[in-house]
């Protein structure tokens, strides 16, 4: 908890379009990018998350009604017009990213302009790690990484 109250600290004025976060027990990280195109729908947030030695990419989406930030990490996915079963396969995570204060409070993910949260959490995102292909093959990933993500760094 320390931890996460000096990142919130030292990052403060940190964009969230350029936050970078840390799991401590695994080594993984997620930087965030600026958005290199437009989508053509919803997507507000884009990331790279490494586990181990495997880069993998992830972008976040808004649903309306409740409203949700809702990410997908996914790893080799086939280019152009795929099917359901191709995404499927090629899926890392998908689920809910949480914004969590300096003081605990969970929220939604800020817009990218915004500052960057302290810390995130990937609602089950360990569980679905472990189960994907990617933890099968040579990531060099030393342990399953848990669910929260600690404000560790701003790009510049």
């Amino acid at each position: 908890m320390a931890f996460a109250a000096f990142a919130a600290g030292a990052h403060a004025a940190c964009p969230q379009a350029l936050a970078v976060y840390a799991e401590p027990a695994s080594g993984a990280t997620i930087e965030f990018r600026p958005l290199t195109q437009d989508s053509g729908f919803a997507v507000t947030n884009e990331f790279r998350l490494t586990l181990g030695r495997q880069p993998v990419e992830g972008m976040v989406l808004w649903t309306d009604d409740p409203a949700r930030s809702v990410a997908i990490v996914t790893h080799n996915c086939p280019e152009g017009d795929v099917t359901g079963a191709e995404i499927e396969a090629c899926m890392v995570w998908e689920g809910v990213i949480y914004a969590l204060g300096a003081d605990g409070a969970a929220g939604l993910l800020p817009p990218p302009d915004q500052p960057a949260a302290a810390s995130l959490l990937l609602a089950d995102f360990g569980r679905s790690v472990r189960g994907s292909a990617i933890y099968a093959g040579e990531g060099g990933l030393a342990a399953v990484p848990f669910d929260q993500f600690f404000l560790s760094g701003c790009q510049e």
